[in-house]
């Protein structure tokens, strides 16, 4: 039974993504060009997805104690903005910047067979690929202790 809500969770927002145009890199990058052939019509798409998940996301941590499919909320540990954060932030805006697509949506975009959505997602693969190896590879300490001075 969870496979096949999430299934259909999945295929709904697959249907959203391609019916708000989303899935064309042209249109979002339009969006994104407020001094050139600026598109306002993915902020509407912004602000009905707010119009949703904002209620939904009240009803639900105020109603359950846990989610249907599972034994707790997997939530953010902290809301601390550090370095990391916003590293990761900026690279996400400036590949969706180059790009035209987000993770969201080039995976349900790869089912329109374009090239450039298969180049996306291998390369999105790749990038996260790499980002495990540097999040486990450790760098020598620099916190070592100073040698002590000898007058």
């Amino acid at each position: 039974m969870r496979y096949l809500v999430a299934a259909v969770i999945g295929a709904i927002f697959g249907l959203g993504i391609v019916i708000s145009g989303m899935a064309d890199p042209a249109k979002v990058l339009n969006f994104f060009d407020l001094f050139g052939t600026f598109d306002p019509s993915l902020a509407f798409v912004l602000a009905g997805a707010l119009c949703v998940a904002v209620p939904g996301y009240f009803l639900i941590f105020r109603s359950r104690n846990k989610p249907v499919f599972d034994h707790e909320f997997r939530l953010p540990g902290t809301r601390k903005i550090d370095a990391k954060l916003v590293a990761g932030s900026a690279v996400f805006g400036i590949g969706w910047g180059i790009a035209g697509f987000c993770p969201g949506a080039a995976i349900p975009t790869l089912g329109l067979g374009h090239t450039s959505t298969v180049i996306f997602v291998v390369a999105l693969l790749a990038g996260i690929s790499i980002a495990r190896l540097l999040q486990n590879f450790k760098l020598p300490s620099s916190s070592a202790r100073p040698l002590p001075h000898k007058p």
